[in-house]
């Protein structure tokens, strides 16, 4: 009797097999492209009234397990699966789109009324055989929205709300390696697992998943259910909602990615990006990077970023043989930079996000890296023509300008400088000439002398030689200084005469020179005929009267010479006899090779 029994059960079950096979053969078959799912039925018909200003045929049904499924059709089948590879090559619907049986939808939700389940096959969209020609990526004016989904989420078919141990088990078993570790991530981010992320359920993983289910309510097996893994990816995805995650296709730039397109919107392109602006609330910014190449114009590119005042200079940098990263981050903002050059092409993408909202800033990070995908073509350097010039502009982006520079001047044949004590104040970094970092080692401010050591031993044109002994009145003297604060990129001459060799109160150490400067030339060496520094130019005094603009004021060498000491530095000392007077050539030259621009940053 059982051998009778078994035999009709597999009978039966032979039956229906092949009546599946033959339905999923059979190209006049009734069926659905089905795009999303959602548990919500607010949300899922929020969503199928998107679609619908973007597809035709939308309809919405539950599928059981409390999931409402947003479809495409009713089709033939051949007539579907030319519409769902056609829909996914054109970025319409989501990658994980799939075909969906008529047997698996229950009550028709949208539109509202209708109730197309049993009505026959509709024709394809027209134009759905012939696939349209690619619009060639000179034509195309600006980055088109290619998806409308939020963060790409696979949708996992309905399972029964009470799935068993047994049922979750199998389910488990089905999961790729990346989906385990997907799964750890999410319960790390939910504060229940901390061990590697290996894809492996171990011991650690399987409490962590019953510390999970147990904190949710849920019978307590150490083993997730299909629903309660979708709960969990729709916790961990919850931080990201209101941002408009959705994939962009930039035909001239050869760059697709994932971007927050509730925050940040296209501006324009500016050779080497395409740049977007913010678009919301969040003060954030988006930069394509796409331009052709070699090693040399990658390894330029990531100099010249972080010259930019998007890439604060603080954080970690790494530049590899054909790739980069970058960094960058202050009590504003957080700027994340990538780029790598394939095939004589660089692309990458900059990501600046404000400071104090780290957790969306880092998934939006991995989305936009896990989703960044090259197509042909990089951006012509004739894209954006017309934009906004200026010195203080790279490719549209501000250049990072130092708070304050002014004049110094070598003492020593290592690199030490001599510089005002004003321009040392409150820098998070100092910097000669732009590249070169240094450190205090003296700051007088009651004299107003400052001693700075380059980090990276210098190797001066020129270094100052201190005169012996005071020039005399009315003798002639030179000031080299960087006048307009580094526009210039070589100091400017002013000559003129020693009007006195004490400040106007009679002060010590103090010369009084007749000759016009400006703010930048502050911190700048004064020389002689000889050339020897008899002074290094102070800044302008602040407050009392106006002074008329050819008096300035030196520092005496004799100060230079005892900040030296204390320092530590011998500073040289010019021939006290029998020196020659140079020509204004050789003067010129003398001290401009040994001045050098002083900059602070914040």
């Amino acid at each position: 009797m059982l051998r009778i029994l078994l035999m009709c059960l597999s009978a039966l079950f032979l039956s229906v097999a092949n009546t599946a096979f033959a339905q999923a053969d059979d190209p006049d078959e009734v069926v659905w492209v089905q795009v999303e799912a959602q548990q919500s039925l607010n949300r899922a018909t929020d969503r199928a009234r998107a679609y619908t200003t973007l597809l035709q045929d939308v309809n919405g049904f539950s599928v059981g397990g409390g999931w409402y499924a947003i479809v495409v059709g009713p089709y033939r089948r051949a007539d579907a699966e030319l519409v769902l590879r056609q829909y996914r090559r054109d970025g319409l619907i989501p990658r994980d789109s799939f075909v969906q049986v008529s047997n698996r939808l229950g009550q028709q939700f949208w539109p509202v009324g209708a109730n197309v389940l049993d009505t026959g096959a509709v024709a394809a969209p027209e134009g759905t055989e012939t696939a349209p020609a690619e619009t060639p990526a000179q034509t195309q004016e600006v980055p088109q929205i290619a998806e409308v989904t939020p963060a790409p989420t696979p949708q996992p078919e309905p399972e029964p709300a009470d799935e068993t141990p047994a049922q979750a088990q199998r389910s488990e078993s089905a999961l790729s390696r990346d989906e385990k570790k997907e799964l750890q991530v999410m319960l790390q981010w939910a504060g229940f697992y901390s061990a590697a992320i290996d894809g492996s359920f171990g011991r650690g993983t399987r409490n962590s998943m019953a510390d999970w289910q147990e904190s949710k309510g849920y019978d307590k097996t150490g083993v997730l259910t299909t629903l309660q893994r979708a709960a969990l990816k729709t916790d961990y995805n919850a931080v990201l909602e209101g941002l408009g995650l959705q994939m962009v296709r930039d035909a001239q730039a050869g760059i697709e990615l994932i971007l927050p397109t509730k925050a940040v919107t296209f501006d324009r392109y500016e050779p080497p990006f395409a740049q977007y602006k913010q678009a919301g609330d969040i003060d954030a910014r988006v930069l394509l990077i796409s331009q052709p190449g070699n090693q040399d114009t990658l390894f330029g590119l990531y100099e010249i970023m972080q010259t930019l005042e998007i890439v604060p200079l603080e954080g970690p940098r790494e530049r590899k043989n054909s790739s980069f990263t970058l960094v960058g981050e202050n009590g504003r903002m957080i700027s994340y930079t990538e780029a790598a050059l394939e095939n004589g092409e660089i692309k990458g993408f900059t990501l600046i996000w404000p400071a104090g909202d780290e957790e969306r800033r880092r998934r939006v990070v991995a989305e936009m890296r896990n989703s960044f995908t090259r197509t042909p073509g990089a951006l012509s350097a004739s894209a954006g023509a017309g934009a906004q010039q200026s010195i203080d502009l790279l490719s549209g982006l501000q250049i990072r300008k130092p708070k304050i520079s002014r004049s110094g001047f070598f003492v020593t044949s290592s690199g030490d400088v001599a510089t005002i004590s004003a321009v040392v104040q409150n820098c998070s970094r100092i910097t000669l000439d732009g590249d070169t970092d240094a450190e205090v080692i003296m700051d007088d401010t009651a004299s107003g002398l400052a001693l700075l050591k380059p980090k990276t031993a210098l190797a001066p044109l020129a270094i100052a030689s201190l005169a012996a002994q005071p020039a005399r009145l009315q003798s002639d003297v030179v000031v080299a200084g960087y006048s307009f604060e580094g526009v210039l990129n070589a100091p400017s001459m002013s000559f003129g005469t020693l009007a006195d060799i004490r400040g106007l109160d009679g002060e010590e150490n103090v010369s009084r020179l007749a000759l016009r400067v400006r703010a930048g030339d502050a911190g700048g060496p004064v020389l002689d005929r000889t050339g020897a520094v008899i002074g290094m130019l102070t800044a302008a005094p602040e407050g009392g009267p106006q002074l008329p603009q050819d008096v300035s004021f030196a520092l005496s060498s004799v100060l230079l010479s005892e900040a030296g000491k204390k320092a530590g530095i011998k500073l040289a000392e010019a021939t006290a006899d029998g020196a020659e007077g140079l020509t204004s050539f050789q003067l010129s030259e003398k001290a401009s090779g040994m001045t050098v621009l002083v900059s602070c940053w914040e």
